[in-house]
């Protein structure tokens, strides 16, 4: 039973201890910067966009920090597909994708 709680007790510390560390990465002044390009689409309620196909763009203030950082990066390297996102991804840094998804998972809704 002890070997379960101090189990249980090393993976809680090292979720915590990743997601905290994850956060930090990013710094949300410098995503202001950045997010020119992000915001023609997707700071506009309700655009659509007709390439490469007609469909809703997804607002993405306030997703999570983790899922902006996965999504770019797969974005950037090719294993996300869509022209748009990879033209504008395969441009950024990993510290300007940590910074992006500082400033969008914030407090701003945009």
């Amino acid at each position: 039973m002890q070997n379960i709680t101090n189990l249980l007790r090393t993976m809680a510390f090292s979720a915590l201890f990743v997601a905290s560390s994850t956060f930090a990465a990013g710094d949300p002044a410098a995503g202001a910067q950045l997010n020119a390009q992000c915001q023609g689409c997707h700071g506009i309620d309700g655009f659509k966009t007709a390439f490469p196909t007609v469909y809703s763009v997804p607002k993405i203030g306030g997703q999570s920090y983790d899922y902006l950082v996965v999504a770019l990066k797969a974005y950037r390297d090719g294993d996300r597909t869509n022209e748009t996102m990879h033209a504008i991804a395969s441009n950024l840094s990993d510290q300007d994708i940590d910074d992006l998804a500082a400033y969008y998972s914030g407090d701003q809704k945009d």
